[in-house]
């Protein structure tokens, strides 16, 4: 969305939030960040909160890291309005038929999704498409 700008991230979050609480008009993008803020009311804190914005949130500390998470939902939602990598709607409808929540689709998904971009972190190059898309098929059987 951003590139690596970890702050100019956090303040487009605050930024959609504070507009849909004013009911402005938001573009695409806007909306979709918004409507998951909208889904996370535990994370609804660090959008007003100066400290929160800047703070690290690190695997040591337990608690999980809400800009990762609303981020995540945000890449799942930007690909599945793509359909890219292609089928992922597809997999994502069988999933959510599933789990019978569109939410605890979405939360399994960003398992695979994080294991891929961990992988492709670790190893320096792309995330693996296909990987990730088996992984997906796993979770819609």
């Amino acid at each position: 969305m951003f590139g690596q700008n970890r702050d100019q991230l956090r303040r487009f979050f605050k930024t959609s939030w504070a507009r849909r609480l004013a009911g402005e008009s938001l573009q695409p993008l806007e909306q979709l960040v918004a409507q998951v803020i909208e889904q996370h009311p535990e994370y609804h804190r660090h959008l007003d909160d100066e400290d929160q914005l800047q703070r690290e949130f690190t695997p040591d500390q337990g608690e999980t890291n809400p800009w990762l998470h609303m981020g995540m939902h945000i890449t799942l939602g930007e690909q599945l309005g793509a359909d890219r990598p292609a089928g992922i709607r597809s997999a994502y409808q069988r999933i959510v038929a599933r789990f019978h929540d569109q939410h605890a689709a979405e939360h399994a998904m960003m398992d695979c999704l994080g294991v891929v971009l961990w992988e492709a972190q670790r190893s320096g190059g792309l995330p693996d498409e296909q990987v990730y898309l088996q992984c997906l098929e796993r979770l819609a059987r």
